[in-house]
């Protein structure tokens, strides 16, 4: 496997990305990593928490976002393997204003749900292991 995976081969064509952003879980989990949004309200769907509304929103959500972007897991199964590429996690490039625009209904349903979350903002979140158009996945700096 290559240390690195660019998932398109236009991205030196763009400007750089000066800002990368990560909504996550304020406290982090067994493997001392800070879940993601989606991640979190996944976890809400899939255990049955969501009422009926919130159902729909979260799944149209979901739906929308697998349209909208690529999934770093069908370039690199192991992208996220925690042996491999311990505390990989994913962050938006400023540039993704598509992406970042529909985030706010993931950020109330996990508010309904008390679950507590945080904006990071960062220009160097880790050493980049995968690069595409909209987002990077990193190994944070070990803490």
């Amino acid at each position: 496997m290559a240390w690195f995976r660019t998932a398109t081969a236009n991205l030196s064509q763009r400007p750089k990305t000066l800002l990368y952003l990560r909504y996550q879980s304020v406290s982090p989990n067994h493997r001392g990593v800070n879940l993601g949004i989606f991640a979190l309200v996944n976890s809400l769907g899939r255990g049955g928490e969501l009422s009926e509304e919130e159902h729909v929103i979260w799944r149209a959500g979901n739906d929308w976002y697998d349209a909208a972007y690529p999934n770093p897991s069908s370039t690199d199964p192991e992208i996220y393997d925690h042996e491999l590429n311990p505390g990989a996690v994913a962050w938006f490039k400023d540039s993704a204003h598509h992406l970042l625009e529909r985030v706010e209904p993931y950020l109330k349903l996990l508010d309904a749900h008390q679950i507590g979350w945080e904006k990071l903002q960062s220009k160097s979140p880790g050493t980049v292991i995968y690069e595409d158009d909209v987002q990077i996945i990193v190994v944070p700096p070990a803490r």
